[in-house]
Order: C-alpha cells, then structure tokens, then sequence
C-alpha cells in the first residue's frame, strides 16, 4: 500500500513537474518573442559605440535588462516630482544599456519634445528641451539603428509636426533657431550646394586628397594654423562660422572656396547629421528647398527611412511615406523664409513653388503603393484636398497656367461642385472666402504675401486695375483674420506693412533690373505724392479721397530700399 502510494505520488510530482516546465517554457516562448520584436537582446557589438557603450552591452551582460528596468522606474518618479534635468541623463543612460530597443528610446525623446517642453513657460528653456528629444533620437538611437525605419519616422516627425505646426506658442522661436543655426553653418542663405556636395565626405577622405605634407598645408601653416584639427576649431569658433581671413593671403580662390565648402559640409555632418550630398539629390527629386524651414528637415529624414525600408526588401514604411507627402504639402504651403530679423517674432515664411509638383506626386506615388489597403483611399482623398488648397494659393502667386492645370486635375478626379464655381476664377474666389473664415496664421500670410506680390507684379506691368484689387483683397484678408484671431496669441499676424515690405525686398533681389527700376519709380511716385498730399491741408475729406484712390491706389507707405529687414 505504502509503495503503491509513493508511486502515485511520484508520478503526480512528475505530472507538476513536466505541467510546470511545459508553462515555464510557453513563458519563455512569448517573453522571446517580445525580446525579439523590440530588439531587447544584445547580439553583437553596436557600430561606432563610444566606450561607455561597449562597456555597459558586453561587462554587464544580462544585467543590463534588470539595470535598465531600475532606471525606468527611476525615470517615472523623476517625471512626478519634476525633475527633469536628471531624466535627460537618464535617458542617456537608459538609451546605452538598450540601444537596439529603439521604441524605448522614441518614447524617451517624445517626453523630452513634447511632455515635458511645454511645462515651461520660457521659450528658450522650451527649445532646450524639444533639442534634447532631437539630439536623443539622432544622435544616440540613429547610430545604435542606422536601419530601423522607426527611427527615421520619430524624428521627421519632431520636425514636422512640434517644429514646423502651430500648436506650440513658441513655434517662431523654434523656426527663428533653426533658421538661424543653419544659416551660421551655411554662412549663406543662398550657399553654393553642388559644391558642398562636392566636398570629401569626411576628414580622412580631405587629408588623403590633401595629405600634411602637400603644398596645400604649407600655406595654410603660413598662415598661422598647424594642423587640421587647429584650422577646424578656428572655422567653428566664431557663432557665424567662417575660415580667418587670413588664409586668403597664401590660398588661391579654389582652394579657399573648396576648403571652406568642405568644413561647411562637415559642421553640417558633425552637428545636424545631414549629408549634403542627399541634401542636393532630395532638391533634384522633389524640387529646390529651404533647408533652414522644420518642413525641409522632416523631408530629409522621412525620405531616409523609406529608403531604409526599401532597403531591406519590404514595402515602404507607410508612415515615413505619410510624413514625406504631407511635408511637401507643408513646405509648399510655407517652406520658405522671406524675412529673418534679429526678433523671433518677425521671421516670415511664404509658400515654396518649387514643391507643387512633387507633393501631387508623392500622394500620387502613395496611392498606388497602398492601393490594395484602406491606406491607398485616404492618401486619394489627401490628393484632392491638396490640390483644393494649392490652386487658389498658385493662382495667386501669378503661376496662371499651373492653377488652371490642377483646376483641370481636380475637376477629372473628382469633379467641381457648382457650389465651387464654374471655372477657375470662381473658384479661386469661393476658397478665397473660405480660407478668410478657416486659415491658421501659416495660410492667411501666405495668402496675404501671394495678394501683395501679384498686385506689385500687375502694378509693373502698368494695370493698375489689377494691382488695386489684389490689395484690396490682401488688406481685407489681413484685416479680417486679425480681427477674428485678436485673442489668440499664436495666430498673430505680422502688420500689414511689414509683410507689404518684406515681399517688396525679396522681389528686389530675385526680379530682373529692368523690373527694379520700374517697381522703384513706381514706389518713387508714391512718395512724392504722399509728401504732396501731407502739405495740402486745405483739401476738402472727399476731395482727399478720390486723391488717394487717383494718387496711391495701393494705399501702403513704402520702406526705402536700405531698410534692413
């Protein structure tokens, strides 16, 4: 009886036995699942890690994870107590002991861009911390997952929708930053791209094509600078970078030319991770940028983890692909800098042409990848809600032809209501009335500075007619949404004038000379008579009227031409 009952008991305690592995196993089936999916396990070293992180993935080994949970935990409390400073570094730390697990690493960042930015009530605090999301993601996380589409995607996004959009009240700030970062990098608005893109892709590729012991160098120690390493810090030091003067005493123009190309190129490398050589072969596909708008750099990266996707022989990631066409839509609509003052507040940006085209075929293109998902429907539907905004901001702009071709496109795909209007004019005149009741502040002033420019360009051509009713329109637009926008801090329009002012210099230096001097004696003409009328008191209230209805039909004082803006 005894042996009978040890036997049933050892066979129960084998039963438990084998049910308890067979669920510790099922366990361990799933949790390396999850481990493999979000890239948890370390399998090899991490390309180019610094020291600290070759230390913390190989020394510590499967501690890593327990290590990693610690400081999340830690990370949390921070978070509650408002102590952010030290989350900053934590995140850091947390991102080396999981470099692979780049969903840690984007929730990280988004904390630090958006949570925890707009706690402070400082912009420039503000913009410390929507940095510390981006330096995150680009500079630890993209290295750690140089192929990870997500990545890609977090990052574009940043730029995209906190930088680029309006939600935040310090978006100007922001823009003003980045504007001004890129132009201190660049040292030009307008910098010679295709030579940047010429340069050696790296200080190795340099020193090879110049070695230390070359002529090259020989002048350059003439100069005073020993070494490369001396020569760069020299380059980076001022906040507007620039080679010494110095140099062009022994250098020829070239060289000059191709050594201050090369270190732009690299300060760009080192401190934005932009490659200019895809910076000029995106302008080629897409059409030209402004590389200092948010909009441009969310192009940029979105543009990467499609590729990086495409790479690996899979469809392109759906939303990197989003981000890239609705960035064209954006930077059409206000990708690119008209006027950039020493105030945040008085940067101002204007639609980017050069994209029309290719954010139709980036929905376009989007379409037929997707097609065979609810995916394709929705980007069919942003189509043709693309092509409504963008006609009536062409047709402003004066590029007639390019309004009626998509007017033409809009009415094949989707038809024109007759609420909508019969032909393009009528149309363009019901979105006008729309856009006056619905605009956020980036369309109402790209409306208003398309208005003003076309109603220059009809007043050098001589109709005047044309000219005044642009005006008109720019005017009643300006008035109307300040007048509905007056509370609301982040919707404030620039004045009147000094939108008027800014499209006037910028027409300064992109239109032929010819036009300058007609535009400038027109603008001439309105000062003589506004002198006039200022000394002729005795004129009667109607008699004023029809004189500056007769005399200064666009009604706008004009700033002299060296008005700095």
């Amino acid at each position: 009886m005894n042996r009978f009952r040890n036997t049933t008991l050892i066979l129960v305690l084998l039963l438990v036995t084998a049910g308890a592995l067979f669920g510790i196993r099922q366990m361990e089936y799933r949790m390396d699942n999850v481990i493999n999916e979000n890239k948890l396990r370390f399998t090899g070293a991490v390309n180019d890690a610094p020291p600290a992180v070759v230390f913390t993935t190989v020394a510590l080994g499967s501690f890593r994870g327990l290590l990693a949970d610690v400081l999340w935990l830690r990370s949390e409390m921070l978070k509650g107590k408002k102590n952010y400073f030290e989350m900053v570094q934590l995140a850091r730390w947390i991102t080396d002991l999981q470099p692979n697990y780049s969903a840690g690493t984007a929730y990280l960042a988004w904390n630090l861009a958006y949570n925890i930015s707009v706690t402070s009530s400082n912009y420039e605090d503000r913009w410390y911390w929507v940095n510390e999301g981006i330096n995150l993601i680009r500079d630890k996380a993209m290295l750690y997952n140089p192929d990870d589409p997500m990545i890609y995607r977090e990052l574009s996004w940043i730029y995209l929708h906190k930088l680029g959009n309006l939600m935040d009240d310090a978006n100007l700030y922001y823009k003003n930053q980045m504007a001004t970062q890129m132009t201190n990098i660049l040292g030009s608005t307008t910098p010679n791209w295709e030579l940047l893109a010429a340069a050696p892709e790296s200080k190795e590729a340099f020193l090879k094509k110049f070695p230390e012991d070359s002529q090259f160098w020989e002048k350059v120690k003439k100069a005073g600078y020993n070494s490369y390493d001396e020569l760069f810090v020299a380059f980076r030091t001022p906040v507007k970078a620039a080679l010494p003067d110095s140099l062009r005493l022994y250098l020829t123009q070239a060289e000059f030319d191709s050594l201050d190309a090369f270190f732009r190129a690299e300060l760009l490398r080192n401190k934005l991770k932009l490659d200019p050589r895809r910076m000029v072969e995106i302008d080629r596909r897409y059409g030209k940028m402004d590389w200092r708008v948010p909009e441009s750099q969310a192009i940029y990266w979105a543009t990467v983890g499609v590729e990086k996707s495409l790479e690996k022989g899979l469809q392109p990631d759906i939303n990197c692909t989003r981000i890239v066409s609705n960035g064209l839509q954006a930077a059409f609509k206000s990708g690119r800098i008209l006027t950039l003052g020493d105030n945040y507040d008085a940067i101002q940006v204007v639609p980017n042409l050069n994209l029309a085209d290719s954010a139709y075929e980036a929905f376009e293109q989007a379409e037929e990848d997707f097609s065979g998902s609810g995916a394709g429907m929705s980007f069919y539907s942003a189509k043709i809600n693309y092509l409504k905004d963008a006609i009536p901001l062409i047709y402003i702009y004066g590029n007639i032809s390019k309004a009626q071709e998509f007017y033409d496109r809009l009415k094949q795909i989707d038809g024109v209501t007759r609420e909508r209007g019969r032909n393009l004019d009528e149309f363009v005149m019901i979105e006008y009335a729309e856009d006056v009741r619905d605009a956020d502040v980036k369309k109402a002033s790209a409306v208003i500075s398309g208005l003003i420019q076309r109603s220059l360009i009809y007043l050098i051509y001589g109709n005047r007619e044309s000219a005044v009713a642009n005006e008109r329109l720019a005017r009643y637009i300006h008035r109307s949404y300040s007048e509905k926008n007056k509370d609301v801090k982040r919707n404030t329009l620039l004045p009147y004038n000094q939108i008027k002012n800014g499209v006037l210099e910028n027409m300064r230096r992109y239109l032929p000379p010819a036009m300058v001097n007609i535009l400038e004696a027109e603008i001439e003409a309105e000062r003589a008579d506004q002198a006039s009328e200022q000394k002729s008191d005795a004129v009667s209230g109607s008699q004023l009227w029809k004189q500056e209805n007769r005399r200064n039909p666009l009604g706008t004082t004009f700033v002299k031409k060296e008005t700095t803006m």
